[in-house]
């Protein structure tokens, strides 16, 4: 009788911990998103509404919280290939690096794990498929400027899912040569592929696995900015949407989905404080829709998110003790939107255009003198610019990673976070630490201090991948 009774203990045990496998698996990437970025958009937010704190976001909201250190093996501030490596294989490597180690020996990443312990998997991104953090998660490259040769990685993991604004050479090596399209590689591999929901619709139920793009004619390296967004436009809530729908198909083995909100860093690199919080935003929307999956399959989910580091180095206050982020809702678009409106304007002016037609300008997109009154400093500021730029002709673009701005449109910028309170320790990334939320089957183990490398190991352990 005692070892009857034994041997139920073991089976109910063993019974209780398989129960607790997380059967799906979300992993949200906020590229770019400290913990002051998720700060100021719930104070933001909170602004919006009427009072002084924060008004939670969905994912700050969940009921496990921590913090991750970001160094690469190389440099304690790290990129986002040697950061989506760490977030995807939970080793260190050399900045600019894909899925390899030091040594450029190949690294194996928890979505290759998942595929191998039979789940389905997913990658996606708001920016381009072959871009660092996605890449992290299915290609093994010396440097993550090969993207070329990352998308033909993309095509021999065999992964069943894959989404993001488009491909950025699909059809040129690393070093220059003229190579074979992706496209059609795409087709021969087996994959299905759509332009938009739409077409993602009317192809699903045909597809074994698919490749979802932006429709013909968008800019391939990202989706636009969610400020800059319009009717018809890809966005990351869609590819989440779709990836859940197709990943479910004829599946009963459970899937692990990644998804990257990207621009939160470009918005970052700008300093653009008004883009960054809606890319943040942007994320939420994405993540309420895993919560949703979540509410049904409360025992079989995990969600997790966190980033790969901070950019800018956001921080909120410049001078006394307040705040006005509520400023920022009187920005109609991003920085980059805002530089090509003034070039436009330089060419219907042909060339001369005068102050009046600067200042109705940046009234109409950013609410200056209109909505939000500005100092004299400011306005000097900008004139002075404006006779740089417009007046002698030397324009002089203000170039960060992923933009070159007209210098207008940059000092517009300056004068938001001026206006907001909010200031900038760097146009790159910083060694700070970054936000780590969880909830569901296994979540508890991430609470408290870690690294980014601990993060895949979790995952997999809490979802018992081989």
């Amino acid at each position: 009788m005692k070892r009857f009774t034994y041997l139920l203990f073991l089976v109910l045990l063993a019974l209780s911990a398989h129960a607790q496998r997380a059967k799906y698996v979300f992993f949200f990437i906020g590229d770019g998103m400290g913990l002051n970025q998720v700060n100021t958009t719930e104070m933001y937010l909170g602004e919006q509404n009427g009072r002084i704190g924060t008004q939670p976001l969905t994912f700050a909201s969940f009921p496990v919280a921590g913090m991750a250190t970001t160094y690469s093996a190389t440099n304690s501030i790290t990129d986002s290939a040697a950061g989506g490596t760490a977030l995807a294989t939970g080793s260190k490597t050399y900045n600019g690096a894909i899925g390899v180690d030091p040594d450029k020996q190949t690294l194996t990443s928890v979505a290759e794990q998942a595929k191998r312990s039979g789940r389905k998997v997913g990658v996606t991104t708001s920016v381009s498929i072959d871009h660092a953090t996605p890449a992290s998660f299915y290609a093994h490259q010396p440097d993550r400027g090969m993207y070329y040769e990352i998308a033909q990685d993309m095509l021999a993991a065999g992964f069943d899912f894959y989404a993001g604004g488009g491909f950025l050479k699909p059809d040129r090596t690393h070093d220059g040569r003229q190579a074979p399209s992706i496209f059609p590689q795409i087709e021969q591999a087996g994959y299905t592929l759509a332009r938009g929901v739409d077409e993602y619709q009317a192809k699903r139920d045909a597809a074994s696995k698919m490749v979802l793009i932006q429709k013909e004619g968008a800019d391939p390296a990202s989706l636009p900015y969610a400020i800059d967004r319009r009717p018809g436009d890809l966005t990351l809530k869609q590819i989440t949407e779709s990836a859940i729908d197709f990943l479910t198909r004829d599946n009963n083995k459970g899937f692990f989905l990644m998804v990257e909100g990207g621009k939160i860093d470009w918005a970052c690199h700008n300093n653009d404080v008004a883009t960054a919080v809606n890319e943040v935003m942007d994320l939420d929307e994405a993540v309420k829709v895993a919560y949703d999956f979540y509410q049904k399959h409360p025992k079989e989910t995990l969600i997790v998110i966190t980033a790969d580091h901070e950019t800018g180095g956001l921080g909120l206050g410049r001078s006394g003790y307040t705040l006005a982020l509520k400023s920022l809702a009187n920005q109609d678009n991003s920085q980059e939107m805002l530089s090509r409106a003034i070039t436009d304007l330089r060419k219907d002016k042909a060339h001369k255009a005068t102050w009046d037609d600067v200042k109705a300008l940046l009234s109409r997109e950013m609410g200056f003198w209109t909505e939000l009154p500005i100092s004299w400093e400011q306005e000097k500021m900008l004139r002075d610019v404006y006779e740089e730029s417009f007046v002698h002709n030397h324009v002089k673009f203000a170039e960060s990673m992923y933009a070159k701005t007209e210098p207008l449109a940059a000092a517009a910028r300056q004068v938001m976070s001026q206006l907001a309170l909010v200031g900038w320790t760097s146009g790159d990334h910083t060694a700070e630490y970054v936000p780590v939320f969880a909830i569901g089957a296994g979540s508890q183990a991430f609470s408290g201090k870690m690294d980014n490398t601990d993060i895949p190991k979790r995952i997999a352990k809490a979802a018992g991948y081989k």
